[in-house]
């Protein structure tokens, strides 16, 4: 690979004014600065993308804005990630993940230094001050979620209020009346108002209201044990419940075990529905859990394409993209018993 020094021998310049022209730290005029271009290209220093940004005025690096609060990275995070940053390569730019301050107080540092183009906000909440910030320093982005009001953001994500919809037609179409939503327990923290739980417990509320069935919300601590809690905290809620709705991916197991601990078989006594997940995590489980699949590859394919379209000028209106989860039967529904 080129060296500084092998540029600026080929362009006739010194190392500094090479070091200027790559850092942008001093003015150096434009005929110089064509050679030393001239010269990265000849080279092929750092594989042309340095010499690309300087002429184009974009280093075609993205950024995929992931919380820095707890640990959310599960198996549906990184297939929007993987396929973001797929179809980002495919575009001829890179994709890189950074995580933040959930406040959005390190975003400045991120892009205001030029280092990426643009970036793709992951975990939204209903009022997520990052969307504030990336709107202040008017940098182009694009939401993998949708705040209070994404009107007039542009964004694609998964339908929630329809995946909660199909969820239980499903599983009243299997005779249930007795239903809980387990959810990831945020208060307090830094997620607290996350946007897709606040969708999915408004829709599981007023959806069990308008078909008369009953409803019980549960939130559930971190990993398999605060699974185990949930199902514990669930049954003393109702203890003639049928059917869960789980959101929670890393606490399925744990749900599970609590289930089995009370007495209760999946799916004969209790059906068990895990909500935007994957057939793969689900597949782990046993028995192998029945899942709203979440459109992760889609959904991160069409983030990069709407974010590099701005930048490449290409798109006439911003994207409203939502996208419902499908729904793959497994083993952990079945039809309500008779009685409890």
């Amino acid at each position: 690979m080129a060296t500084m020094q092998q540029v600026a021998d080929r362009a006739g310049v010194s190392l500094g004014t090479v070091s200027f022209v790559v850092n942008g730290t001093k003015y150096v005029s434009p005929a110089t600065t064509a050679r030393v271009t001239a010269a990265m290209q000849e080279l092929n220093f750092r594989n042309n993308v340095v010499a690309r940004a300087l002429a184009s005025r974009r280093t075609r690096i993205i950024a995929l804005l992931f919380p820095t609060a707890g640990d959310r990275f599960s198996a549906t995070t990184s297939e929007f990630f993987m396929s973001a940053a797929e179809r980002a390569s495919q575009r001829d730019h890179h994709l890189v993940l950074w995580p933040v301050d959930p406040a959005g107080q390190d975003l400045d540092d991120l892009v205001s230094g030029g280092l990426v183009d643009g970036v793709i906000l992951m975990e939204v909440r209903m009022d997520d001050p990052r969307v504030d910030v990336l709107s202040a320093l008017d940098v182009p982005f694009t939401l993998i979620g949708r705040t209070r009001d994404s009107s007039g953001l542009p964004f694609v994500d998964i339908d929630f209020e329809t995946t909660i919809e199909d969820s239980l037609d499903h599983l009243v179409g299997l005779g249930h009346r007795r239903f809980a939503l387990v959810l990831e327990d945020l208060d307090g923290t830094p997620m607290a108002g996350y946007a897709p739980h606040l969708r999915a417990q408004a829709t599981f509320a007023a959806s069990t209201t308008r078909r008369r069935v009953h409803g019980t919300v549960i939130h559930s601590g971190q990993g398999s044990e605060g699974g185990r809690r949930a199902a514990a905290e669930l049954l003393a809620a109702d203890p003639a419940v049928t059917s869960v709705l789980i959101m929670k991916e890393d606490s399925s197991a744990g749900l599970l075990v609590g289930l089995y601990e009370a007495g209760l078989r999946v799916p004969t006594d209790v059906s068990v529905l895990s909500l935007a997940s994957s057939a793969a995590a689900g597949d782990q489980h046993f028995p192998r859990l029945s899942t709203m699949v979440a459109p992760s590859r889609e959904l991160g394919m069409r983030a990069a394409d709407a974010l590099i379209d701005q930048l490449d000028g290409t798109t006439g209106e911003l994207p409203h993209l939502l996208l419902p989860c499908e729904l793959r039967i497994a083993d952990s529904t079945a039809e309500a018993p008779a009685s409890r």
